[in-house]
C-alpha cells in the first residue's frame, strides 16, 4: 500500500519559514515524481514545486521561486519542501503527491502538472500565515 504522509504545516507570521516534510512508503521516491500541491478555500488544487529525484529535475511555480526550496533525502524516503518568506496568499492546505512517468515529465520539462498527473496522493497539511 502507498503512503504518503505529510507534516510540518502549521501558523507562522508574515515573513516566517516552515518546513514540510514528505515521508513516503510503499513506493521508492528515486523511481518517481514527488510533487506539493496547495490549495485555499474556494480555489483550485495547483502546483508548488515537484521533483525527480533520480535525476535532480525540480519544478517552482513562479510564485514560489525564490522563497521555497524542494529536496529529497533517498535513504530516508522522505521529500522536503523548505518555505522561506512566507505570504498571506502562501495560506493554505499542501498536499504531497506521487507519479510515475508522465509526472517525471513534467518536472524535467519544468512545467506545470495538473493534479491528475499523480497517483497517490497524502492527507495534506494546513498552513497559515497571518498577516
Amino acid at each position: 500500500e502507498v503512503q504518503l504522509q505529510a507534516s510540518g504545516g502549521g501558523l507562522v507570521q508574515t515573513g516566517g519559514s516552515l518546513r514540510l516534510s514528505c515521508a513516503v512508503s510503499g513506493l521508492t521516491i528515486d523511481d518517481h515524481a514527488i510533487g506539493w500541491f496547495r490549495q485555499a478555500p474556494g480555489k483550485e488544487r495547483e502546483a508548488v514545486s515537484c521533483i525527480s529525484s533520480s535525476d535532480g529535475s525540480k519544478y517552482y511555480a513562479d510564485s514560489v521561486k525564490g522563497r521555497f526550496t524542494i529536496s529529497s533525502d533517498s535513504a530516508k524516503n522522505t521529500v522536503y519542501l523548505q518555505m522561506n518568506s512566507l505570504k498571506p496568499e502562501d495560506t493554505a492546505v499542501y498536499y504531497c503527491a506521487g507519479g510515475g512517468y508522465t509526472a517525471i515529465t513534467f518536472v524535467v520539462t519544468k512545467r506545470s502538472p495538473s493534479p491528475v498527473e499523480y497517483d497517490y496522493w497524502g492527507q495534506g497539511t494546513l498552513v497559515t500565515v497571518s498577516s
